[in-house]
């Protein structure tokens, strides 16, 4: 009869461990309310989200179109707040929207942005 050692259980643990999750989102919805002129705020929902970035990466989805549909170019990401809750993740994200370049950091060039969404799968206003 074979001994396996408890080093050797522990590495089997390990290697049954990081065998990766399929990522599998479900996209249950995006709620759009203009603010204030070219301020947009933004709420997502999704089960399935590996991490707060993929709920990010909704609601950016939503601010390119979005921008795209009244004619404008860019936009720029002013904040977003990621919760989950059962299994319920749920971004509230700001932008604005402009037809040029915005000034700050944090600007995206809708027709690219939304044109990566739309090619990864991540449904849009």
């Amino acid at each position: 009869m074979a001994l396996i050692s408890p080093v050797a259980l522990g590495l089997a643990g390990c290697a049954e461990s990081a065998s990766p999750v399929p990522f599998a989102p479900d996209y249950q919805g995006i709620e759009t309310r203009l603010l204030d002129g070219d301020l947009v705020n933004f709420h997502v929902s999704m089960r399935g989200a590996r991490d707060p970035l993929d709920v990010e990466r909704y609601a950016e989805c939503a601010a390119a179109q979005y921008a795209l549909i009244r004619g404008y170019g860019f936009a720029r990401h002013l904040r977003t707040s990621v919760s989950e809750e059962a299994g319920i993740w749920q971004g509230d994200a700001v932008y604005t929207i402009s037809a040029a370049l915005p000034r700050g950091l944090l600007t995206i060039d809708a027709e690219v942005v939304a044109a990566n969404c739309a090619e990864n799968g991540i449904p849009m206003v």
